[in-house]
């Protein structure tokens, strides 16, 4: 592997591993009741998206019949992303 593709790949793991540290200290952090309804809207919509996304797949898996393949690392970081980009319309829609 050249060593531009392995700077990359550190450059996105550190990326994703933000994310996920943002993804925690925003859920566990206490404020205001506007900032309270704005995660709780996040985190709605992202707990959709990704059970959304889980039963489609689960039934794609069904339907060729095929074992269940999911690796949790992508599932992992695919949540993330799809939290704190809710996480930034919603502060942006309510004002925070």
């Amino acid at each position: 592997m050249t060593m531009g593709a392995m700077i990359f790949l550190f450059v996105l793991l550190a990326v994703f591993v933000g994310l996920d540290v943002f993804m925690l200290v925003s859920l566990l952090a206490p404020g205001d009741e506007r900032n309270q309804v704005i995660v709780w809207k996040a985190s709605a919509f992202t707990l959709l998206a990704t059970v959304g996304a889980k039963v489609l797949d689960v039934i794609e898996c069904f339907v060729r019949a095929q074992p269940l393949t999911a690796n949790p690392l992508i599932q992992l970081e695919t949540t993330a992303i799809l939290y704190f980009v809710a996480l930034l319309f919603y502060r942006r829609k309510h004002g925070g």
